[in-house]
């Protein structure tokens, strides 16, 4: 690593955080520990962070709460959940808040290394590129610069996720990506990594622009293989629409 990446550790498991603490500062990076909400709130308004490893059930104040927080704050700053609750309705509930991706206690030391690396590595060369202002599909637009979308629903902000596997399913219109590609190109992850991560994605983005999510007409299924996007049939891409690649 060219600089000393500093990431948020939340968690209240003092065993745990000491042992992640020790593992990741010798992986290279500096550890900032929270281990209850109220310490956390704090850190998160001091800023200066690269990336959050976030528990959810904390003392004072819960996972959500300062996930929403730093979600006001810091748009992009990667958040990965790690916590032991299972329940998919907690899943999918931290990932609508703007987590960029979760684990489950107990997890391998080895695979939250890798998705804290790959993060960092694409965080930082998303920071470095110049996309479209503006991108529209049918009655949608998306403006990756800002974040802000207008769907089926209305006007709302993505989630820096959010946008960027849109934009990467746009600058690819018409082929099929894979998991494992979107995985690699999105999250900077090792393609093998077994997650649902890009399902859950997949299906919030079409809830956002998606006439009918259930049959979708833009971001669509290839059984067995992964997801494309296309556009309305007749509608052509504008050079002002054109997505920098």
């Amino acid at each position: 690593m060219n600089r000393l990446y500093r990431i948020l550790l939340v968690e209240d498991e003092v065993s745990l955080a000491r042992g992640l603490t020790y593992n990741l500062e010798a992986e290279g990076y500096r550890i900032i520990p929270a281990s209850d909400g109220l310490a956390a709130m704090e850190a998160v308004e001091a800023g200066g962070f690269d990336l959050v490893v976030l528990d959810l059930i904390l003392p004072h104040v819960d996972g959500y709460k300062i996930l929403l927080r730093i979600r006001e704050l810091y748009p992009r700053l990667p958040v990965l959940i790690l916590t032991a609750k299972l329940e998919e309705g907690d899943r999918i509930h931290g990932l609508e808040l703007g987590a960029d991706d979760y684990m489950t206690k107990p997890f391998h030391l080895k695979e939250l290394l890798l998705r804290i690396q790959g993060m960092i590595r694409r965080m930082t060369w998303y920071d470095g590129r110049s996309p479209a202002e503006e991108y529209r599909f049918g009655p949608n637009r998306v403006n990756f610069k800002t974040l802000k979308a207008a769907g089926v629903d209305g006007e709302r902000t993505l989630t820096a996720k959010e946008a960027a596997l849109l934009e990467t399913l746009i600058e690819h219109e018409g082929d099929v990506l894979s998991r494992e590609q979107l995985l690699t190109e999105v999250w900077g992850y090792p393609g093998d990594l077994v997650t649902r991560t890009v399902d859950a994605f997949i299906a919030r983005l079409r809830s956002y622009f998606e006439p009918d999510p259930k049959n979708p007409v833009f971001i669509l299924s290839q059984r067995g293989l992964g997801y494309r996007f296309v556009r309305p049939p007749g509608e052509e891409r504008s050079d002002e629409e054109e997505v920098k690649q």
